[in-house]
């Protein structure tokens, strides 16, 4: 829409609303009434700019209503309308007053002119109607006498739309282009991803370098276009980064986001309350496999073609896929006082599952958390009896009947892996692990501290228990590196022989004088070494004390 003209044509408009006014007799329609009505007050209301996307907000139940003329010259103009609802259903009209030929046009000055076009009776009417939410396009024609008038209204609630107006049909379009035939084919389905196509777009062969491919995952419903999608993650709490990632410019993520770039792919996962919302750019590929569902899980599909210039976008015909059903996981049978090491991989987070039959009333279970976090899950005969994070060494005693049918499920917590060593036995009064102090720390003395030697102490029991120390020197930047990667269920036979400093045996009935110190002798100044304490029970499986990191004087 020109500007320049639009002022010729107020006085026009102006004419119009007269002439209608003395042009329209009751009974009338609603919408005509309301389009009378409009006209005598559309100066207050807005003219639909040619050519450029305007995004509009609906209140509920109050309607919105636009204008736009066409260019002064042209009998005959092509014209098109595409109204994108970005949630609710919305309902939307076209009406058109014409006036009679032969009268007034906007380079028809004279006053004769405009008095005869005054009195000349024009004709109102309704082009097109609907009712819904899909984005709908009216394409049409018009003469240069013509004035149209757009209604919006939505009954639902407040929403927002956007609506693109163009006479211009030859320089190419705003939107991309669909392919004939839009749908989306599921061509695979696992346990854990969905493989999807589909039919290449015009526009993509085109503007190759401008336009992409945006997919949108949900476990909801499908979305008819790009702005309801983003609109519905926005009400479920989320902040999303303007027009779902049409460029793989870096935005600031939410802490419910997760943004991942891998080749040439940029994913983003939202955290809602429905579950995950993911969007993936893959440029202009047209065949997908969507990674790390969860399996028995129905999901919605959604393909948008977007043009990163405009950020206008078109919505391919949605689909959905269910994925198939995880396979029973296998399970290891516990036998009575034999320990099982479970390695337990972080990424996957499936759970390793352990079957133990009970010969007796009460069972007792121990966990040695060995690396990483771990979470136990216990049941019986099919109802849970335990579930916990497990820390350290950990005793459980489970009272029940005869052949009950116990099921351990261990899975990682963290995406690293992680171990733990696991045993079940009817008889606590012969443990596998040996009696273990209040603490597993290593306390070091800082007064006591030399140039040649260090003095660490640590806690004992009532039980006659072998101690090995043993010590390594590290550098200061490995020193995070190995407290954190150390394997608490790993015995002596890992180290190196030179590491050993000694073994000695103790214990005190009185757990108040239970501790025992030991000074390391010759260490180099000015140097970290990590010192770490065995205790051996009577079945001859340790338990390692919390590494200890300690620096020698430089000076003395």
């Amino acid at each position: 829409l020109k500007m320049s003209w639009f002022w010729l044509y107020l006085p026009l408009h102006l004419l119009m609303a007269t002439s209608l006014c003395h042009s329209i007799k009751a009974p009338t329609t609603s919408s005509q009434q309301s389009f009378k009505t409009d006209l005598f007050n559309f100066y207050h209301s807005l003219i639909l700019a040619d050519g450029k996307e305007t995004t509009i907000h609906l209140l509920k139940d109050i309607p919105r209503r636009y204008y736009f003329v066409l260019e002064e010259g042209r009998v005959l103009t092509p014209f098109s309308i595409t109204v994108t609802p970005c949630d609710v259903p919305i309902e939307w009209s076209i009406l058109v007053y014409k006036s009679p030929p032969g009268k007034a046009t906007p380079g028809d000055h004279d006053t004769q002119e405009v008095s005869k076009s005054q009195k000349a009776p024009g004709m109102v009417s309704t082009i097109f109607n609907y009712k819904g939410n899909s984005v709908e396009t009216y394409m049409g024609m018009s003469s240069h006498s013509a004035l149209y008038l757009l209604e919006f209204l939505s009954t639902e609630r407040d929403t927002h739309i956007t609506v693109y107006l163009t006479t211009d049909t030859t320089s190419g379009h705003l939107y991309p282009e669909l392919p004939t035939d839009p749908r989306i084919d599921v061509i695979g389905i696992g346990h854990t991803t969905v493989t999807l196509t589909w039919k290449h777009s015009p526009s993509v062969l085109q503007h190759r370098e401008s336009i992409q491919y945006c997919l949108l995952v949900n476990e909801k419903h499908n979305y008819k276009s790009l702005c309801a999608a983003e609109t519905a993650i926005r009400s479920s709490g989320m902040k999303l980064p303007p027009t779902l990632a049409l460029s793989l410019s870096p935005y600031l993520l939410e802490p419910q986001q997760v943004m991942i770039l891998s080749n040439s792919e940029l994913s983003i996962i939202n955290k809602v309350s429905s579950g995950e919302v993911r969007q993936v750019c893959m440029g202009t590929k047209n065949t997908y496999t969507v990674p790390n569902l969860s399996p028995s899980t129905q999901y919605y599909f959604d393909v948008f073609i977007v043009n990163l210039l405009t950020n206008a976008s078109a919505a391919y015909t949605g689909t959905f896929a269910r994925t198939l059903e995880e396979p029973e996981p296998k399970v290891t049978e516990l036998k009575d006082g034999k320990v099982i090491h479970v390695l337990l991989d972080g990424k996957k987070q499936k759970f390793y599952s352990l079957q133990y039959q009970a010969r007796h009333k009460k069972i007792h279970f121990t966990f040695q958390l060995c690396r990483g976090q771990v979470r136990v899950h216990i049941t019986r005969n099919g109802k849970t009896v335990a579930s916990e994070n497990l820390s350290g060494l950990r005793y459980l005693s489970l009272k029940g009947k005869l052949l009950d049918t116990y099921l351990v499920q261990l899975r990682s917590t963290e995406e690293s892996n992680s171990s733990v060593k696991v045993q079940a036995s009817p008889h606590f009064h012969k443990p596998l692990f040996p009696l273990l102090p209040e603490s597993l720390k290593i306390k070091s003395f800082s007064k006591l501290r030399t140039c040649r030697s260090v003095t660490i102490a640590w806690l004992g029991t009532q039980e006659e228990s072998k101690y090995c120390v043993y010590r390594k020197r590290i550098e200061e930047d490995q020193i995070w590196r190995e407290l954190q990667s150390a394997d608490r269920c790993s015995g002596p036979e890992s180290r190196h022989k030179s590491e050993k400093v000694l073994c000695k045996y103790f214990y005190d009935l009185n757990l108040q004088r239970a501790v025992t110190t030991e000074t390391i002798k010759g260490l180099e100044a000015g140097t970290f070494y990590l010192f770490d304490v065995y205790l051996f029970g009577p079945s001859g499986i340790p338990v390692r004390y919390h590494s200890k990191v300690v620096k020698t004087r430089k000076k003395c």
